[in-house]
């Protein structure tokens, strides 16, 4: 992992994501354009479920991670998007993010929105990568 991820002691720890990382000199940073939960044949996948979806957005994500020699463990910042308010949806999809990412835990960002780009839509995820160059 080419960053430095930062646990603040003088914060609470139930965070379960760093509070920051940090990049060294020698990296590249790998912007990646929003994952969305779309099979390889361009349809969403699991309709009316969160945790399913962001699941399959972490993998999209290890796919265009793979192609760059990358994997998730090179991701420095992330942000799941997901179309709800309800704070329970928020946390099934938070749930699917972080198990198919463990035991990696980069600062994060999670949000609720009123809508998502694609047909049937509930969870985006967007991120930033650092590679060792």
């Amino acid at each position: 992992m080419p960053a430095d991820l930062i646990r603040s002691g003088l914060l609470s720890d139930v965070a379960q994501y760093a509070y920051a990382a940090v990049v060294p000199e020698g990296t590249r940073l790998v912007f990646l354009a929003g994952s969305c939960p779309l099979d390889e044949s361009g349809v969403t996948v699991g309709t009316r479920d969160y945790l399913r979806q962001a699941e399959q957005c972490v993998a999209n994500l290890r796919t265009v991670l793979g192609e760059l020699l990358a994997d998730i463990t090179d991701l420095v910042s992330t942000r799941v998007l997901v179309a709800s308010t309800d704070q329970q949806d928020l946390g099934a999809a938070w749930h699917g993010y972080r198990a198919a990412i463990a035991p990696h835990d980069p600062p994060s960002t999670l949000l609720g929105v009123t809508v998502l780009g694609c047909d049937h839509q509930l969870v985006e995820i967007e991120a930033v990568a650092a590679i060792r160059c």
